[in-house]
């Protein structure tokens, strides 16, 4: 803003006598302090606004940094492993939940219907070895935990891996080594669950039998059909737990809530160990796309090392040259 001021030969010529007598400036100085505080005083609302603005483009900056961070975290999360990660957690709290209570469940069967009593001191019958599998399978759920721990680690720093393949993180015979590793371990561990699948299909298997009886009893009247445990190894050959159709523990069974709940827990313990044996197969084909993509990786950097040291050498001969022929001409 400019402030164009006329002024007078008198009041350009302020001597020193008038200054003693006023004790004030001339009239320049004065103007030239007036126009000061009338350029602050219409030029502030305008600062104020562009300082505003600049605040504004700092916040929607800051904004956007905050929209780009989520973004990129978001982008750095391996989604295959995750997802693998997910279906074995599910998989086996089934198994371990669902066969922890059928298992209990199958003790009260045999127990009220086919009488089946523990047998004294530390000898191996069907009720050690119920316990020994409970056993199992607190082993089994607190191991895949970590386990599932381990392997979407693993997922994440070989994700980090390969996107920050050229910044500070870079790919080691250590990292390839552990890639290679849990591959193997995951190996075993999805032929150790299909043996647990297989494994337990033998009791659904077996309640499905009983279930069948029970359904046939009903719809033929005067069938005789009996259900043996000797059949299926519970109890030894030299004892007779036989329970037949036509008896009041037979109809007390099929009638009961344990026969049931067992058979469907056993089931769906089955259905965990299944989801367990496709989240083995997931997380084999995430690591071995993982080592595939690990592996070229590795490659390209060699290659980019040698290249920039090439480069780096072809410019120390271009600048060596120069030199020597500035030398020689001078």
């Amino acid at each position: 803003m400019e402030f164009r001021v006329r002024l007078t030969s008198h009041q350009m010529s302020a001597t020193s006598a008038d200054l003693e007598k006023t004790g004030n400036l001339p009239v320049t100085p004065r103007l030239i302090l007036l126009g000061a505080t009338l350029v602050t005083a219409v030029e502030t609302p305008e600062i104020r606004g562009q300082g505003n603005m600049e605040e504004d483009m700092d916040e929607g900056q800051t904004q956007k940094g905050c929209m780009e961070c989520c973004l990129k975290c978001l982008g750095g999360i391996p989604y295959p492993s995750l997802i693998a990660t997910i279906l074995l957690y599910a998989g086996v709290a089934l198994f371990c939940g669902c066969g922890h209570e059928a298992l209990s469940g199958t003790v009260t069967i045999l127990q009220n219907y086919f009488e089946v009593i523990r047998g004294p001191g530390d000898g191996l019958d069907v009720f050690t070895i119920i316990d020994i599998i409970k056993y199992v399978i607190y082993g089994i759920a607190s191991a895949f935990f970590v386990y599932g721990i381990l392997l979407m680690v693993e997922g994440f720093f070989t994700s980090g891996a390969i996107k920050d393949l050229y910044g500070d993180f870079k790919i080691t015979t250590c990292g390839r080594c552990v890639s290679a590793w849990f591959i193997m371990l995951t190996y075993i561990f999805m032929l150790a669950w299909l043996g647990v699948t297989a494994f337990t299909s033998l009791p659904v298997f077996m309640y499905f039998n009983i279930w069948t009886i029970c359904q046939n009893t009903t719809v033929l009247e005067g069938a005789s059909l009996c259900l043996d445990p000797r059949q299926f190894g519970v109890v030894p050959i030299g004892e007779e737990k036989t329970v037949c159709a036509g008896s009041e523990k037979f109809y007390k069974m099929c009638e009961s809530n344990e026969l049931d709940m067992t058979f469907h827990l056993f089931v769906c313990a089955l259905a965990g160990a299944g989801a367990a044996v496709i989240a083995m197969i997931h997380y084999l084909m995430v690591l071995s796309a993982n080592w595939a993509y690990v592996k070229d990786a590795c490659k390209m950097q060699k290659y980019e090392d040698c290249k920039s040291k090439e480069e780096q050498e072809l410019h120390d001969i271009h600048s060596t040259r120069s030199k020597e022929r500035l030398n020689a001409y001078t």
